[in-house]
Formats: structure tokens, sequence, C-alpha cells
């Protein structure tokens, strides 16, 4: 077997593995709220959202994957090199996911694989290489490349925070004379709300890493042009559930427990909110961090109820990774393909 073959067959297992950390991370988003209130036992919160996450990048399309696909441009440079470029990707953003899991941080993988792929290319063929987009949103109004990508990533976790707060307003008018028992209801709701959150993350999330194994295929030579086979799209789908399986108990303790007290109707809202701004940005092909959007869907929700109970030294932290995660994941890149060139 000829080195560029071993290079692409590395290059999809480390993608492969980052699409497990990616569900690993991401099962405390859409498991943390209903195992809190007590809605589901772990093990069939675990279950539910492993098969929705696996049936929602099967079902949904590919409109992130074309974005995030569209970012950096290879196809100029030596299939070696450019298979290099997504391998060191792939490390940093591994890399970032486990650190984050270590210390119960819910990070983003989404900030890791974008700021990773960024600092590979930068440092083997220059800035010009990464579709920036800021251009066409000047003059055209047109939003493209990174421009897209991190307005997105901006945007998705204020508008969890206000749908959050909003939902959580309105259901509160709604149910202000309801009967406790109405807690059991909700508690069945949230099955139907941790499906849909569920889904969208799996339509979202696993599009990132198709997008980039479809990138290997190309600049490789064998596919093309982009365009995403069916064995990917099984293949990322399978991947994230895998990682959703095994899930990350660290994590879930964040957001389940660090960040406001839960009750049956906050999680349900928690699911509503969050699910509804993943899906509307996958529809657009916007790529999101589940895990920023569900975090803060939390808070705006305990913001509408009660602001000082909120753990806002939690979300202190969680905002701190946000901001962290996509230039560290970019250094930790470029200094991956620096050595990695040494050797190809």
């Amino acid at each position: 077997m000829s080195l560029p073959w071993l290079l692409i067959i590395g290059c999809i297992t480390l993608l492969v593995m980052f699409d497990f950390t990616n569900g690993f991370n991401d099962t405390a988003n859409m498991v943390a709220s209903v195992i809190a209130c007590r809605a589901m036992t772990p093990a069939q919160a675990i279950m539910l959202v492993a098969l929705f996450t696996f049936l929602g990048p099967v079902i949904a399309g590919t409109a992130v994957a074309d974005t995030v696909g569209g970012f950096v441009i290879l196809n100029d440079l030596p299939a070696t090199s450019a298979i290099s470029v997504l391998l060191s990707g792939a490390l940093s953003a591994i890399l970032i996911n486990l650190i984050a899991w270590s210390r119960g941080l819910p990070s983003s993988s989404t900030h890791a694989l974008v700021g990773g792929l960024s600092g590979a290319v930068m440092v083997a063929a220059g800035a010009d290489h990464v579709v920036w987009g800021w251009q066409a949103l000047i003059t055209q109004g047109h939003w493209s490349g990174v421009m897209k990508i991190l307005a997105t990533l901006l945007f998705s976790p204020l508008l969890g925070f206000v749908a959050g707060w909003l939902l959580h307003r309105v259901m509160r008018v709604v149910l202000r004379r309801a009967h406790p028992g109405v807690n059991q209801s909700l508690r069945h709701l949230q099955w139907l709300g941790a499906a849909w959150l569920a889904f969208s993350h799996g339509a979202n999330d696993a599009q990132k890493t198709m997008a980039v194994i479809t990138l290997v295929l190309v600049v490789s030579g064998v596919l093309p042009h982009f365009a995403i086979p069916l064995w990917v799209i099984l293949l990322c789908a399978t991947s994230i559930t895998l990682g959703t399986l095994s899930g990350g108990w660290r994590i879930i303790r964040t957001v389940g427990f660090g960040i406001y007290r839960l009750r049956p109707l906050h999680a349900f809202d928690s699911q509503l909110a969050s699910a509804a701004v993943i899906s509307a940005a996958a529809a657009i092909g916007g790529p999101v961090s589940t895990t920023h959007v569900v975090s803060t869907s939390i808070m705006g929700i305990g913001a509408a109820e009660r602001p000082r109970a909120v753990r806002w030294g939690k979300a202190a932290e969680i905002l701190f990774t946000w901001f962290v995660t996509l230039p560290a994941s970019a250094v930790l890149a470029a200094v991956t393909h620096t050595l990695l060139a040494r050797f190809l």
C-alpha cells in the first residue's frame, strides 16, 4: 500500500474518532436535563438520543456539510499536503475534545474542528486558502465561508438564551394555574423533546465530519468532486451514535446540575428551545455548537425565573471555553502540521 493510501485511511480513521468524541461530549446536552428531573433513567435517555442522533444525519440532508466543506481551499495543494492538513485538523479537534471532557467542561466540537482546519491550512498554504467570506458579505450581502460559520457559532447561543427565556415566560403563564400533577405529563413530553433535540444534533454535528471525510476523498482523487457518498453518511451517523451511547458523564453533571436547578418544565423548555435553534441552523447550512445552544437555553430559562439562582460562575467557564477553543485548536493544528511535514 502506498503512502498516500495510508494517509487516506489514517485520516478517515481519525475523523471517525473525532465524530465519536463529538457524540461522547454532546451526550450531556441531550440527556442531562431529562436525567436531572428524573423523566428517564440514564439508560433510557441514552438509548433514545442514540437512535435519533443516528436518524438525523441519514435523513436531514447535507446543507451543513456543504458549508464546512467549502471554507478551506485544498484543490491546488499536493494530495499528501492536503491530507496532512485534514489530518492535523482532526488530531487537534480530538485533543481539544478530550481535554474538555477531562475537565468536565461542555466545549464545542465545531469550534475545535473549524479552528483546527483553519490553523493547519494557513501554515501549509497561507491565509488565502481559507474562504473568509467577508468580501462576499460586503459586496453581495451573502454569508459564506468562515464568516457564515462564525456568525452561526456566535448567534446560535444568543438565540438559545433568548428562545429559552421567551419560551419559559410563556409556559409559566400558560401553566400558572396547573395542578402539580402536570409535572408527570411534562416528564412524558420530554421523550418527544429529547428525541427532537437528538435528531437536530445528529443532523448538524455529524455533517461536519461527513464534509471533512469527503474532502479527504476529493483531494486524494478518489472522488471527482465534492458530493457526500452514502457510505460516508452512514459511517458518520454510526460513529457519532456510538459516541453518544458511551456518554460523557462528567459533562452531564455540569449541564444538568451545574447551571440551574432543573425541574420538568425547565427541562422541556430547554429541549424545545435548543432543538428549534439547532434545526433552523441545519436548514440554512449553519454549523452550530449543540453544547453552547443547550447551555445558554438553560441560562435563559433560569434568567426568566430566578436570575440569582443561575450559577453564572459555571456559565463564565463555558463562555471562556467558547472563546478559547477555536484559537487553541488552530495553534495546536498548526504545530501538528509543522511536525507532520517533517515526516511526509
